[in-house]
């Protein structure tokens, strides 16, 4: 219902034999390239703001060019930079970048990949990533007392030239081993190419960060890499053969561009790297120690296509599990309820739910009520005339209901602003007149932030904290909030590793049922006169839907790593001073 921008997606290709190889086989030697571009395509999902790519070519002699890199910014960023390329762009090692901000930057400045230069081809790196860093600050003031000074603050650049900085330690000490074997000229040069170990420039640099990332690099002398979080919170699949190595941020880009089963991708283990070696030697390393198991299970509710098997399946099965609840809702009157859902994202929840009430028997009347006007959304966006014209990006099936007769129950993926709702969603449903209308959300009440590379609206923007907050008001308890200020700063006086969330005492003196109350009469728009309740997956049902995925700290607050813990506790004292509300 409301688009999230989040993070963002990757893709990288490294071709194993020699181009000659793909010529003949494929009749193109633009083989990585074409593929490249379909992977981008397949994750187009994943980032709308910009595209970069990146290619190495090992072939080319010294004095000429071997490192390319194009980027643009816009929704037509990918057909624009492939429309561009010329003939000088191929090679064995290429990479591609799909970005979405999620700092509120924005230019071409700070679309990856980023690349780094040096005359020595192994001291060149290009790196590119599905990252957010909590801690970024601390590594910027740990680079500045080395007497390093960034040009730009943001974690991709400083993430780049810290690792920069690692492989310019990793050459040089390959080049010392290479003078005491005795070699000179050209044979240095050889010899670092064919030495330089990656993995311990990723160790180096990523041991301090704290965040989830899956970042991706390629150095002029053929080093591909890509690494995962240790606590495995961004997603990251590989796959290969004895003729390519590829990696995307989701498996069904990979079975569909290289036609393959689900079996034949693998997921990247958190903290560990893909890592292909000048000679195309592949081997998957332990780079840090693992730290817990928080894979993002929004992306299994939302982010990620749905085409993958898995994640289909456990989309119906949150809709599935929804069954009793609002059954309950409607009062057990399903002959006279019609259920539908928000397009596009909730329509698998939806075939779950169906299934789930027709094997109890029922007979459902199922309808496609809403429909979602992209262009018109598009139009509203760019003219700045969104709030007046708001109400109008949702069109309704006249005739789908009887009216003053029958229930309206209606699924969605999330409900997090609920803003969409408000403005535009509940005032359009209501002209055809249901006795009630029930909205569904398959996932729990979105309650706290992410910090990891999604865009989560801050504290006070998220409906479920309104709806406290307003409680919190409504009892008169400001001195009982007054010590969760008090909380939040006593877990910022303490060492990183031992914060907790204090914001969870914000949630604790409310049941589910009085939020969901509360925040379906915050939303309901003025002069709306048909009764409408809340319904929301819970934690138990989504952890039991989305087994192998328990990064759930948007519903819980039980963020993975200290640094989100900080910066859910330096929100809500920003949200305190921002109201006047100190201890």
């Amino acid at each position: 219902m409301e688009k999230l921008s989040h993070e963002c997606g990757v893709a990288l290709i490294r071709l194993l034999k020699p181009l000659d190889y793909y010529r003949e086989k494929y009749g193109t030697d633009r083989y990585g390239a074409e593929r490249l571009y379909l992977m981008l395509e397949k994750q187009h999902n994943r980032g709308q703001e910009g595209a970069g790519i990146a290619c190495v070519n090992l072939d080319v002699p010294p004095g000429e060019e071997y490192m390319f890199r194009e980027r643009a910014e816009g929704k037509d960023a990918i057909t624009e930079i492939f429309g561009r390329l010329g003939d000088s762009f191929r090679g064995q090692l290429y990479m591609g970048h799909l970005r979405y901000s999620t700092t509120g930057k924005r230019g071409l400045v700070y679309v990856h990949p980023f690349l780094r230069r040096n005359n020595w081809r192994a001291r060149n790196l290009c790196l590119c990533g599905n990252f957010n860093m909590t801690n970024i600050d601390d590594v910027f003031a740990k680079m500045v007392a080395q007497g390093q000074s960034p040009r730009i603050f943001s974690d991709s650049y400083i993430t780049l030239e810290l690792m920069g900085h690692r492989l310019d330690m990793e050459v040089e000490k390959e080049y010392k081993e290479a003078v005491r074997s005795g070699l000179s000229g050209l044979d240095i040069t050889r010899y670092i190419d064919d030495h330089v170990r990656i993995e311990e420039v990723l160790r180096t640099t990523l041991e301090g960060f704290d965040g989830g990332y899956v970042m991706c690099g390629l150095t002029g002398s053929g080093e591909m890499f890509a690494v995962r979080d240790p606590w495995g919170i961004r997603p990251a699949f590989y796959y290969r053969d004895d003729e390519v190595v590829a990696l995307a941020s989701e498996r069904p880009v990979l079975q569909t561009v290289f036609d393959l089963s689900c079996e034949d991708v693998e997921e990247l283990p958190a903290g560990e790297a893909l890592v292909v070696r000048r000679s195309g030697e592949v081997c998957v390393s332990k780079i840090l120690d693992k730290r817990g198991d928080s894979k993002c299970s929004f992306e299994r509710i939302y982010f990620s296509r749905g085409s993958d098997r898995d994640i289909y399946r456990e989309r119906k099965k949150l809709g599935e599990q929804l069954v009793p609840s609002i059954s309950e809702a409607i009062g057990g009157d399903v002959g006279n309820t019609v259920f539908s859902f928000i397009p596009n994202t909730a329509e698998v929840a939806f075939y779950g739910l169906v299934e789930g009430f027709r094997s109890k028997g029922f007979d459902l009347r199922t309808e496609k009520v809403a429909w979602k006007d992209i262009k018109l959304r598009t139009f509203i966006t760019e003219a700045g005339s969104r709030d007046s014209l708001a109400s109008l990006v949702y069109d309704i099936t006249y005739g789908s209901l009887r009216p003053y007769q029958d229930n309206l129950v209606i699924i969605d993926d999330s409900i997090v602003r609920g803003t969409t709702l408000k403005d535009s969603i509940l005032k359009i449903l209501e002209r055809l007149h249901p006795r009630k209308i029930v909205i569904v959300s398959s996932s729990p009440q979105v309650r706290y932030p992410d910090y990891y590379g999604i865009d989560m609206p801050r504290l006070d923007e998220l409906c479920a904290f309104r709806a406290a907050m307003d409680l919190w008001k409504e009892r008169c308890w400001e001195n009982r909030l007054k010590q969760i200020v008090d909380d939040c700063r006593q877990e910022l006086s303490k060492p990183e590793p031992e914060i907790r969330n204090a914001v969870r005492g914000v949630y604790a003196p409310f049941s589910v049922e009085e939020l969901n109350s509360r925040m379906a009469e915050m939303l309901r728009p003025e002069g709306m006169e048909t009764p409408v309740q809340f319904v929301f997956q819970s934690l138990e049902g989504l952890r039991e839907a989305c087994p192998g995925h328990l990064g759930d700290w948007y519903f819980s607050g039980r963020y993975p790593t200290p640094g989100g813990n900080r910066r859910v506790n330096e929100s809500f004292l920003d949200y305190a001073a921002e109201v006047g509300l100190e201890p």
